[in-house]
């Protein structure tokens, strides 16, 4: 029988997988019937979709056409300021609640991230899932979901600051840090650790888009 909310989700969560890796960037025009092509979805879904999206501000309109949205200077800044205020959050909490089951996630994630460093889509990827992890260790459902957004919104940067020359080193030193402040039960240091990670993260990327400008 045809299911109409799994069809529909399977649909939003394949476009918002591409935006996420990049295979559609900001500026990028998405077609009902390209996209029902080539996830080999029937345009229903893929058009219910799109219109989630459009509600959510991932894409937006240009003319009549929906294309991926861009954030621009001001609100670039704004996302990164609520993203560390979250993200330190998160931190503190799972320094508090973080099995050590958990823990021990993260510390092998460090250890297979060491793989990564050259490969910057990859060690993006994985910064992706450490983030996250950490998110769930904070046991705090509704903090899951406000990151989640603003993770979502993330997606809208056409370049990740991995990519910088020397972030990726510098990348695993402070997850480092991060997860060793969590397993100490330390709230306080996870907090500004993990500030401090996207605090250097937002000025790497200031420096790459100035170095874009023409």
């Amino acid at each position: 029988m045809y299911d109409t909310k799994t069809t529909q989700k399977d649909a939003y969560a394949l476009i918002l997988e591409a935006i996420d890796s990049h295979a559609y960037v900001p500026g990028d025009r998405l077609v009902e019937s390209e996209l029902a092509e080539r996830f080999g979805v029937s345009r229903t879904p893929i058009r219910e979709a799109l219109q989630r999206l459009e509600t959510q501000g991932l894409l937006t309109r240009d003319g009549r056409s929906l294309i991926v949205a861009s954030l621009d200077h001001t609100q670039m800044a704004e996302l990164y300021v609520v993203r560390g205020n979250l993200e330190g959050l998160a931190a503190r909490l799972a320094a508090r609640h973080a099995t050590p089951e958990e823990v021990g996630v993260l510390r092998d994630m460090l250890e297979q991230d060491e793989a990564h460093l050259n490969d910057p889509d990859a060690l993006s990827r994985a910064n992706r899932r450490f983030h996250k992890q950490i998110h769930l260790a904070s046991h705090n459902r509704f903090l899951v979901q406000q990151l989640d957004l603003v993770h979502r919104s993330m997606a809208l940067l056409a370049t990740t600051s991995i990519a910088a020359e020397g972030r990726p080193q510098d990348t695993l030193a402070e997850h480092g840090q991060i997860v060793s402040a969590i397993e100490a039960g330390d709230g306080d240091a996870a907090d500004k650790a993990l500030r401090d990670h996207i605090s250097k993260a937002y000025v790497t990327r200031l420096k790459l888009d100035a170095e874009a400008t023409p």
